[in-house]
């Protein structure tokens, strides 16, 4: 498999270029958290659909002091007042909002008399009975029109999102699916990878199915492979030196887009494609090696699949190196290192500092680190310049 290594960044190029987005579906919004919008959101209504009260307060009518009546109501008399909160629809005959901490109640009736002033003085503003017609009154359509475009297509939908789209009217949105993904690790004693995967997947944008253990040889992970019904496929426990993955992608009659990476640690990172248009990822068995996998393959991979083009372009930072970065075990001219790193933003550029515990298979170093720092053949000195991929 060495033979056939391929440079850190074409190999990710390699990954963009091995999917398309998968196809748009029509989810409820809470289901759609997580998912690429597909489609710009549009206003079906106009936003706010009413006049809104801006702060938490009083909707009088005309001119005051106001007599305070239960709320809700459908329709505000003049000279009448009732409690409001922010967001919250006015009734009709509403003209403005008071403030709640500009209000003051006093008992001069039934149900109590509004007028301007210091609630917690208790005194009375000079004009007690006015408020400036339209004070913190949200007008209808203020924020959009109905048929007016709200958020393009491209972006990952937030739960902010979803409640932008429920009050625009909307009950759905379409999405590009999410990506499923199987899990398959052979049985090489203690397992790590199984694990850590999915917590990792589902914040690459994919749906981790439960890893599934393969006990057996050959046969049985080709079996295993060819019943995945995903579109990725993740086989954890590959070194430099085992054909097992390369010969079930044979008897798979898939090909290698990626057969290896002049990468350290990750090098017998792999991808696959299947007749059927399935990937197949095969990662290192060294836990840091399947960490510099994931960040080098299958993170590009899941973002296309996603719909989310350039995403895992756009989740790395320049940094510079707070300390030399150690020298490795291999330093092959034009190799890459990734190296775990502890990011601080103490002044306009980040800082970036190299971890202990940095081996292929050591786990403390990725368990402390927020970013793999990526290390050019040569590179390394305090003070210099590297990319950092964020970790979760």
């Amino acid at each position: 498999m060495t033979d056939g290594l391929v440079s850190w960044s074409v190999a990710r190029r390699a990954a963009r270029e091995a999917a398309d987005s998968l196809p748009v579906v029509s989810v409820p919004l809470a289901a759609a958290v997580g998912a690429v919008l597909a489609e710009p959101l549009v206003a079906t209504t106009a936003l706010p659909p009413a006049d809104a009260a801006h702060v938490d307060g009083w909707a009088v009518s005309g001119p005051g002091p106001w007599d305070v009546v239960p709320g809700p109501v459908d329709h505000l008399g003049d000279g009448c007042a009732v409690e409001v909160s922010a967001g919250g629809v006015l009734p009709f005959g509403a003209d403005s909002v008071l403030r709640a901490d500009h209000a003051l109640v006093l008992d001069e009736g039934r149900t109590g008399r509004l007028h301007v002033g210091d609630p917690a003085s208790g005194r009375l503003a000079p004009h007690a009975g006015y408020v400036e017609p339209g004070s913190d009154v949200r007008p209808r359509g203020e924020e959009a029109a109905a048929g007016e475009m709200l958020l393009q297509a491209g972006g990952v939908v937030t739960p902010a999102v979803t409640a932008l789209a429920a009050a625009a009217g909307l009950d759905t949105l379409p999405v590009v699916r999410p990506p499923d993904v199987a899990i398959v690790v052979p049985e090489k004693g203690r397992d790590a990878l199984g694990p850590m995967l999915p917590g990792w997947i589902a914040w690459a944008g994919g749906r981790a199915f439960p890893p599934v253990r393969v006990l057996g040889g050959l046969d049985e992970l080709v079996d295993t492979i060819d019943d995945a019904n995903s579109d990725v496929i993740v086989v954890t426990g590959a070194t430099s030196t085992s054909d097992d993955v390369h010969r079930a992608v044979a008897r798979l009659s898939g090909r290698w887009v990626v057969d290896g990476v002049a990468v350290r640690p990750g090098t017998a990172s792999s991808l696959a494609v299947l007749p059927d248009g399935r990937r197949v990822v095969s990662l290192p068995e060294a836990p840091l090696g399947a960490v510099a996998g994931v960040l080098t393959l299958l993170v590009p991979l899941l973002a296309v699949l996603r719909g989310e083009l350039g995403a895992d372009e756009s989740r790395t930072e320049e940094c510079v190196l707070a300390a030399d970065v150690p020298p490795g075990l291999v330093d092959s001219e034009g190799w890459v290192r990734l190296v775990p790193v502890q990011r601080r933003r103490t002044s306009l550029v980040p800082s970036a500092t190299p971890l202990p515990h940095d081996g292929p298979a050591a786990l403390r170093g990725i368990a402390l680190a927020d970013g793999l720092a990526v290390v050019a053949h040569g590179a390394g000195a305090r003070g210099t310049g590297v990319l950092v991929l964020p970790l979760p």
